[in-house]
């Protein structure tokens, strides 16, 4: 009986097995990876990979979710940059760009231009092909073999060889301003953004050229259908000047939530200060570095706990005064900004003539109604009058004995039906120039 319980007891737990393995593969989706060498290649990952790879929390990841609906947003984090701009939902990183896989066009135009904007550019390569001919060129010279009689052989590496030159010529320069790490990368040319500032201005360029191309479309639509609307009020024109002005709502909403993510980053440096990811990596190694050497000659004089505390206190002050020069990304912000605010300024250009237009098509409305009171009191004028002509061919009928029916000339008959016309007709003009006279009814 035991040994019939432990198997049924057995069997529950390898039922179970299967039931968490489905759990486990519900989060997971495919993600389209670009690597800072401008590759790219799709990854199974689940939403707990992610947050592992890249320090996101889950309220950040669903920003990302196809299916819910998000305004426009940029987050910096530690660790990734979050963006949700139009069709790009995607994680940038120090060394990689995570979108979630799709088929659209928009998405697929995006990657290619992503990865030609990370990929190492030729003209680098040739520049430091240069550098290089040039430093074999300076290492062959006499001079520097006749100074140095101990280096003598001629294939070294090219950072030997430059050095070695550099020792040559420029001793005195050496000991008097060491070169920083500045002062390379401006000798070496201009500067690079880094990667996920590149890959930020390709999501900024990408979205900005999505609202432009659909705001051309609205216009070339738009304008044509409102002065055809002016020139003729249909159902038609208005049903289609309706479906522009949804869309003209719909897309300036959008515009202006890029605008205001845009101008919110501009006016807090804090988190312009939370997207440089590289330097986060690349500057605490340095300072790193540069501590252990002044703490290696301090502990000749002092003991291993003050050295300790020394160490603690000088990383809580670099990881605390962490402040990048956010010129360069604020420099990038400002020129998509100019370009959004542009778009939405053309936007704004073409709400205000859908408005002229609905003013203009009221006017003429009103004018139309005005027009049509003033047909309807000269008609409710005339029937009062013709009333009056009925009332008199009534009272000439009924049978009453009056002179005016004794027998005499036939003229009286036809004197008394054109007085009764005349007298109508004078009625209705005194009415009609009564109405002029007290501007009731327009010329």
């Amino acid at each position: 009986m035991v040994s019939k319980l432990n198997t049924e007891e057995e069997m529950a737990k390898f039922a179970i097995v299967p039931a968490q393995t489905r759990r486990k593969g519900i989060g997971i989706r495919a993600w389209l990876v670009v690597l800072e060498s401008g590759q790219s290649h799709l990854e199974e990952l689940g939403k707990h990979s992610v947050m592992r790879r890249t320090g996101l929390p889950a309220r950040d990841l669903r920003v990302l979710d196809p299916v819910l609906s998000y305004p426009s947003t940029i987050l910096g984090r530690e660790r990734a940059i979050v963006i949700n701009l139009e069709h790009i939902k995607a994680i940038i990183t120090a060394k990689e760009v995570l979108m979630v896989n799709s088929n659209n066009p928009l998405i697929v135009q995006f990657v290619e231009d992503l990865q030609h904007r990370v990929m190492p550019k030729p003209a680098m390569e040739s520049h430091d092909k240069e550098i290089e001919d040039a430093a074999d060129a300076n290492w062959g010279s006499p001079s520097v073999h006749g100074f140095n009689g101990s280096v003598t052989n001629s294939r070294k590496r090219p950072s030997q060889r430059v050095n070695v030159s550099f020792e040559v010529l420029n001793v005195d320069v050496k000991e008097d301003s060491p070169k920083t790490s500045e002062d390379e990368r401006v000798a070496a040319g201009p500067k690079v953004l880094p990667f996920e500032f590149r890959a930020l201005e390709a999501c900024l360029e990408s979205a900005c050229r999505c609202l432009e191309s659909e705001t051309q479309t609205l216009e070339q639509e738009a304008y044509p259908a409102l002065d055809e609307l002016t020139s003729n009020i249909s159902t038609l024109n208005l049903e289609r000047v309706r479906q522009i002005k949804s869309r003209l709502v719909a897309i300036s909403g959008r515009v202006q939530k890029v605008r205001d993510e845009l101008e919110h980053l501009l006016d807090d440096d804090n988190d312009m200060a939370e997207m440089f990811l590289t330097e986060k990596l690349v500057r605490p190694s340095l300072d790193q570095s540069s501590i252990k050497e002044e703490l290696c000659n301090d502990e000749l004089e002092e003991d291993d706990e003050r050295t300790e505390e020394s160490k603690s206190e000088s990383n809580s002050e670099i990881f605390s005064g962490f402040k990048p020069n956010i010129e360069e990304l604020e420099m990038l912000l400002e020129a998509y900004f100019v370009q959004v605010d542009g778009i939405l300024q053309k936007l704004s250009d073409m709400s205000e003539y859908v408005g002229d237009t609905e003013d203009f098509i009221n006017i003429m409305l009103d004018d139309k109604q005005n027009q049509l009171l003033q047909m309807g009191v000269m008609l409710s004028t005339a029937n009062m009058i013709i009333n009056a002509g009925i009332v008199v061919v009534g009272l000439f009928g009924m049978n009453i004995t009056i002179s005016l029916f004794d027998g005499g000339p036939s003229t009286k008959f036809l004197e008394t039906t054109l007085g009764t016309l005349g007298s109508c007709v004078a009625l209705y003009l005194i009415a009609f120039v009564w109405g002029k006279k007290k501007k009731l009814l327009g010329s």
